[in-house]
């Protein structure tokens, strides 16, 4: 436990709803780094990493290493392992890290979806770290509450109730917000029009327990993504020496034996989630 862990309310809330809303979770100076961050993640050149739909920026694959410190910092703060090591435990995975965009002026709808269905044996779950607000009627993202324990049928949702699915949240967020949410709840969001830019940060992660029962990675995957912790947690002490720090105890055989680290470990294969495809 950490002074940034998850009370065991919040456990019980996030298990029942699927997801907990955290808010000024992100300290004021590693937001303005974020924030800075993300400007130049969409700047630069596009890489295979980025991908575009209509040929608008709407994702960033693989920060950590698109030349910004502010992604492994994140990572490596208490703010976040904390709430990673409340759900997942100390053999925590830090499995996927992106950017998502939604443009100014006409952000492109998410449609309802699970990012991931599995056998429910662990939590996994994102880590949502808002760098813009998302605001009420503006296309925040909408959440139904419960929908967490089986697979849905995105493909009814959409066409007997649109936006309006019964029992459906929409969850206003504000910079420096955290939202963690179920990879099973079911979750999207509208399209915007005249609405300011927004960028948010995911980060997902899983039990070294749910990786090595249920895949989809082998055990080198595995070993590569747990070396991105100790560089995490470097980048956080040496931009905020005088910080909390988490107190990183995974079980000795994940621990890494040395500093060699891979910034940009490719999935090749994903826990299928739940869309709809059609139409």
């Amino acid at each position: 436990m950490t002074p940034l862990s998850l009370t065991p309310a919040q456990v019980d809330r996030f298990d029942a709803g699927g997801y907990l809303v955290l808010r000024d979770r992100v300290p004021a100076d590693l937001l303005t780094r974020l924030r800075a961050a993300a400007d130049r993640w969409t700047a630069m050149p596009p890489t295979g990493d980025h991908l575009l739909s209509g040929g608008v920026l709407w994702r960033v694959d693989h920060l950590h290493d698109k030349g910004e410190d502010a992604s492994l910092e994140l990572l490596g703060s208490p703010e976040v392992l904390g709430i990673a090591e409340s759900l997942a435990g100390p053999d925590l995975v830090p499995t996927y890290e992106s950017l998502v965009v939604k443009a100014a002026g006409a952000g492109a709808a998410v449609p309802w979806h699970q990012d991931a269905v599995h056998p429910r044996r662990h939590r996994l779950f994102n880590v949502d770290v808002y760098l813009d607000a998302a605001l009420p009627g503006q296309g925040a993202l909408r959440v139904v509450p419960g929908s967490q324990r089986a697979r849905a049928d995105a493909c009814a949702l959409r066409d007997e109730h649109g936006w309006d699915v019964p029992g459906a949240v929409e969850v206003p967020m504000a910079p420096g917000d955290v939202l963690v949410h179920d990879d099973m709840v079911v979750h999207g969001s509208p399209p915007t029009a005249g609405s300011p830019l927004r960028r948010t940060v995911y980060l997902e992660f899983r039990p070294a327990a749910s990786v090595l029962e249920d895949g989809p990675w082998d055990d080198d995957w595995l070993a590569a993504r747990m070396r991105l912790l100790p560089a995490a947690l470097a980048a956080h002490a040496a931009a905020r020496p005088d910080a909390p720090r988490h107190d990183w105890r995974p079980a000795p055989h994940l621990r890494p034996v040395d500093d060699g680290v891979d910034l940009r470990v490719v999935h090749g294969v994903h826990t299928p989630g739940e869309w709809c495809s059609a139409g």
